[in-house]
């Protein structure tokens, strides 16, 4: 666009210096074909400014639109991931923590640190529920969609990481009620010299 302004005005400005031959009564003639052509050019070179401009904002719309839902989901999947760490979690104490306390190989004095041991997972984890319910529907946090995203990733680390403490727990006390139970065996085992 510039450079056609720049043509139009050097050969304008040309013509202008050329001297010319063709002479009405004295008076230059001037031919306004050229001009009219030139506004004409320059107002269909605004419209299609213009409509590259709405093009750029309805993209630059379209990217913030496609940003919000992108850290939507991964808040989404952050909060799955915590639900299904939180899932296994109680399986866990479903399953292994009454097989563990049921054992006779469990001592009385014992029971009670297993059972603070693993409530003290569970009380986390329902505190990180809790958290997240308030994180998600709470404007008094006043948070951007990353923020809570990168809380919500901390939070899901966290439930991997009780999960993790819970099975090594679980673990720990099977390993000892097996070590007690052939400590049994060989303790009470029949000899026959």
């Amino acid at each position: 666009m510039k450079n056609k302004i720049r043509i139009l005005v050097m050969v304008v400005a040309l013509m202008l210096l050329i001297p010319s031959k063709a002479t009405s009564q004295g008076m230059p003639t001037y031919d306004n074909t050229n001009f009219i052509s030139l506004v004409k050019q320059l107002v269909e070179s605004g419209k299609q400014t213009a409509q590259m401009i709405k093009s750029v904002k309805f993209l630059k719309d379209a990217k913030e639109a496609i940003e919000k839902v992108s850290s939507v989901v991964q808040q989404l999947r952050a909060v799955e991931e915590i639900a299904q760490n939180n899932q296994r979690l109680i399986q866990i104490m479903q399953n292994d923590l009454q097989d563990i306390l049921n054992s006779p190989y469990i001592k009385p004095d014992e029971v009670t640190k297993v059972v603070e041991s693993f409530d003290a997972i569970v009380q986390n984890s329902l505190d990180t529920v809790e958290f997240i319910g308030e994180i998600l529907s709470s404007d008094n946090l006043k948070m951007t969609d990353a923020e809570r995203a990168e809380v919500l990733k901390e939070k899901e680390l966290e439930s991997k990481e009780m999960v993790s403490n819970i099975k090594t727990k679980t673990k720990r006390y099977r390993d000892i009620i097996s070590f007690r139970k052939m400590q049994d065996k060989v303790n009470n085992r029949e000899t026959n010299y």
